[in-house]
């Protein structure tokens, strides 16, 4: 029997932007996955992360920029991802 079929609704995916960034701040190093709302992302901009110790935030180098990228191709949940919250600067 299909799901929709039986009164369920089936999940509307997202597609967002995904940045993959390197601490400069905090946990200097670590590697993490973002999500960017800011169309003009480019590698080598210096951007401001949410941050569990830091009310402010940290700053992080973006490393990479995946365009349009499907919430159910993702291996980490979109919902667990931080999201930019400012551009300090472009490189």
């Amino acid at each position: 029997m299909i799901h929709s079929m039986a009164g369920g609704n089936l999940k509307d995916y997202g597609i967002f932007d995904i940045a993959k960034v390197e601490l400069l701040e905090g946990d200097i190093g670590k590697v993490i996955y973002v999500v960017s709302t800011f169309k003009d992302l480019k590698e080598g901009d210096i951007v401001l992360i949410p941050d569990n110790f830091n009310i402010e935030g940290v700053k992080a180098k973006v490393l990479r920029v995946d365009k349009k990228v499907h919430e159910q191709n993702f291996p980490i949940p979109i919902k667990r991802l931080k999201t930019i919250l400012k551009i300090y600067e472009n490189r």
